[in-house]
């Protein structure tokens, strides 16, 4: 039987809870040996005794750090790896002997660019349950768990950039978009503050979002996974879990300050990612089209005061994944008639046994990460709590223009109180010809039409037809 790895750690209290300073409360770290290698699928191990988290805390010390780390064994609170699927890489790191398995990040300097929140949404789990709001507050709300030893990982990273896209350079040179050396340069480069996200889950909300029990998640995520996360059944009591998923980007254009104040104007696209057509131009979908028309949208609300915002999903194939995407435009495309309008959705569900696995039950989480009343820095936030006033703020969300014909994307924003003034479809002239089969299958189905889609009925789904190939 493989013995229980080895804690270098300072000696505990008589105490079942960690071992503390007396001067700031926080446990002592112990280190695991990574010579040893720790099975979970057993429960009620020696020596388990994960830092609390108390999810939801709008005190981030109270909440408590996610430890996801293989150095605190015994310590860590959260399921899964940091990275999403990338973790798989840096197993094959340690295994190629490229990295130290003890090796830990040097933080000093990664701090956000800008600052986003504290926002009284945090503290709230039916807005905020799929990412870690502290994520990207590591080294300022957990300095002290990282002087004292802890290997603590952000999860959100904030910065800025340029970005370069041909049809905003097309849009500069036709006269669409005029520069202003501010948020768009001459060249057509524009400017951004851009956060990425890793998942970060809280099962009990993550559930209730979609209608189970805890339990029956926990199972099916361990049963789909071929018994890939065994504490998902052994462990209940841990209820944070980084799934080996994609993440998202959010692209801001304009002041992030502005995002919260409902009489600012806030254009929006949630966009989930298609490789295909996204990067390589695909032209058997909107995906490009729509996404840079967004951007374009984003740019001219930026230059008029307001804030412009791009979420960008890792969801490729609505989350069924490319090979599975690649399969569908097989069988649309071989079936007899041809790749129809009619049998857009029945195709996906033939092949997948399903139409779609994106469940926009976790998407608005990132908005409400960006939106509601927030404090002028996390000392102010903290010295609000010990006065009590955080209850007397109330987030306040609004999305002037929506990029977007989604029925899902729209009922799901809605749903947790963010209003929606304005819904924008892709214009017509952006809609290559090969996607009139998706665009007008989707129209039929419940999407938006807007003006431009208006009578899109029965008789228009059954003669719309996609290209042909030889295949």
């Amino acid at each position: 039987m493989m013995s229980a790895p080895p804690l270098s750690k300072k000696p505990r209290t008589s105490s079942s809870a960690p071992a503390k300073n007396d001067n700031d409360g926080i446990p002592v770290p112990e280190i695991t040996s990574l010579d040893y290698v720790n099975l979970t699928s057993h429960t009620d191990a020696f020596g388990v005794d994960p830092i609390p988290i108390s999810w939801g805390h709008p005190d981030p010390l109270v909440r408590g750090p996610v430890i996801c780390t293989v150095r605190h064994s015994s310590q860590r609170n959260a399921i899964g790896a940091h990275s999403g699927s990338y973790c798989i890489y840096t197993g094959l790191a340690v295994a190629a002997g490229k990295l130290n398995p003890d090796y830990v990040p040097n933080l000093k300097l990664t701090r956000p660019v800008f600052q986003i929140g504290p926002h009284k949404s945090w503290s709230d789990p039916k807005k905020v349950a799929s990412i870690d709001p502290f994520g990207h507050m590591t080294t300022e709300v957990y300095g002290g768990y990282l002087d004292k030893g802890f290997d603590i990982r952000p999860t959100i990273a904030v910065t800025k950039a340029h970005i370069d896209l041909p049809e905003t350079r097309e849009a500069v040179a036709s006269g669409r978009l005029v520069p202003d050396s501010k948020i768009l340069m001459p060249n057509g480069q524009s400017i951004v503050s851009k956060a990425a996200i890793e998942p970060v889950w809280y099962l009990p909300e993550i559930a209730r979002r979609f209608g189970c029990t805890e339990t029956v998640l926990r199972q099916s995520i361990f049963r789909m996974t071929n018994g890939m996360y065994p504490e998902l059944i052994t462990r209940p009591d841990i209820k944070i879990f980084l799934p080996p998923i994609g993440g998202l980007t959010i692209y801001i254009w304009g002041d992030p300050d502005t995002i919260p104040d409902e009489d600012i104007e806030l254009t929006c696209r949630v966009h989930d990612e298609c490789n295909g057509s996204d990067v390589f131009g695909s032209d058997i979908c909107t995906c490009r089209p729509y996404l840079t028309h967004a951007i374009e949208e984003c740019i001219k609300t930026a230059q008029r005061g307001g804030c412009g915002i791009v979420i960008y999903y890792r969801k490729e194939g609505r989350s069924l994944g490319e090979v599975t995407k690649y399969l569908v435009y097989n069988t649309r495309k071989r079936q007899e008639g041809g790749d129809s309008a009619e049998n857009y959705f029945a195709c996906t569900e033939q092949v997948a046994g399903v139409q779609d696995t994106r469940f926009q039950a976790l998407m608005p989480d990132p908005l409400h990460f960006l939106g509601g009343k927030s404090y002028q820095s996390i000392d102010h936030f903290i010295a609000s709590l010990v006065k009590l006033t955080i209850l007397l703020f109330a987030p306040v969300t609004k999305i002037h223009n929506f990029i977007s014909m989604s029925d899902m994307k729209y009922n799901a924003i809605v749903s947790t109180g963010i209003e929606i003034v304005n819904r924008v479809e892709i214009p017509k002239e952006l809609v290559p010809d090969d996607a009139q089969v998706e665009i007008t299958a989707k129209v039929f189905h419940g999407y938006n039409a807007g003006k431009a889609y208006q009578g899109i009925d029965e008789n228009e789904l059954k003669k719309t037809v996609g290209r042909e190939y030889a295949y």
